[in-house]
C-alpha cells in the first residue's frame, strides 16, 4: 500500500565521537535518575538511499544535504517509575546535517494522545534522553527541540510492512526487503547501535511527514526495524 500525503499541520544510528567532539554538539539534559524499562516495536524511514550511511557509521556522509526522518515506537510493555509504558506509541521526527556527527540536529516528539498525563511525561523524559538509556546517547547531536505533541496515532503491522499514521502529520509506511530465502527478510546481525535490537531488519519506505518545521517526503528509501529493549537501572 503506497503511502498518501496528509495536509500540513501547525533514527538508527551507531555513533561514534571523541569526547571533544560529543562536549561541543549540545549541552547534557539532566534529570533526577528514575530506573525504567521498555520493550516494543521500533522503525523508521529516512530520505537516505537504502542503507542510511548514517546507520552505519555516524561519521559518514549521508546521501543529501540534510538527513530528514523519523522513529516511530509503538511501547508493547514497560514502566517508568512505576507508572506503566504498555500500549502507548510516539513518533521522534529530526532533521539534521548530511554530516550527522557535527550535530545540530532538530527532533520533534508526537506522543498518542490516548497516552495518560503521567504516561506523556515519562515518555517525553525518555524519548529526550533526560533520564537516561539510548536516547540520552543521540540527545547530545539536538540543538533544537521542538514543542512535544499529542495527536492521533496508529501503528499497523501488517506482517511483512509496517504503516504509522498521525493525523495531518505523518503518513508512512516501510516493508522489508526480500533476502536469499524469498520468505524472510534481509537483516543484520550483530551490528552495534543505540536503539535498535542485535537483529535489524532492512526495509524500504515511503512517507509524507510535515509539521510545518520538519518535513520530509520519501519514495523507497532507507527503512529498517526491530524488536528492541532498553532499561535504565536505578542508581
Amino acid at each position: 500500500m503506497e503511502a498518501t500525503r496528509p495536509s500540513p499541520a501547525a533514527v538508527p544510528w551507531t555513533i561514534f565521537a571523541t569526547p571533544e567532539r560529543q562536549r561541543g554538539i549540545m549541552n547534557d539534559q539532566v534529570s533526577a535518575p528514575v530506573a525504567w524499562w521498555a520493550d516494543g516495536l521500533l522503525f523508521e524511514n529516512c530520505n537516505c538511499q537504502t542503507v542510511c550511511p548514517g546507520h552505519v557509521h555516524f561519521d559518514q556522509l549521508c546521501t543529501h544535504e540534510r538527513c530528514v526522518g523519523w522513529w516511530a515506537i509503538r511501547f508493547d510493555h514497560g514502566e517508568f517509575d512505576g507508572v506503566p509504558l504498555g500500549g502507548t506509541v510516539a513518533v521522534v521526527a529530526y532533521d539534521s546535517p548530511q554530516h550527522m556527527i557535527d550535530g545540530g540536529w532538530t527532533e520533534v516528539i508526537i506522543v498518542g494522545d490516548t497516552a495518560t498525563e503521567p504516561q506523556r511525561r515519562a515518555i517525553e523524559a525518555i524519548l529526550t534522553g533526560r533520564s537516561g538509556g539510548p536516547w540520552s546517547v543521540l540527545a547530545r547531536f539536538v540543538g533544537t527541540w521542538l514543542p512535544t505533541r499529542y495527536l492521533p496515532v496508529r501503528v499497523e503491522d501488517a506482517g511483512r510492512s509496517l504503516r504509522i499514521e498521525v493525523d495531518g502529520v505523518l503518513d508512512g509506511q516501510v516493508t522489508w526487503l526480500r533476502g536469499r530465502d524469498r520468505e524472510a527478510p534481509v537483516t543484520f546481525e550483530n551490528m552495534f547501535n543505540q536503539l535498535h535490537a542485535q537483529t535489524m531488519v532492512v526495509a524500504q519506505g515511503t512517507s509524507h511527514y510535515d509539521d510545518g518545521q520538519i518535513v520530509v517526503a520519501t519514495e523507497r528509501t532507507h527503512g529498517l526495524w526491530s524488536h528492541f529493549r532498553w532499561a535504565v537501572a536505578d542508581s
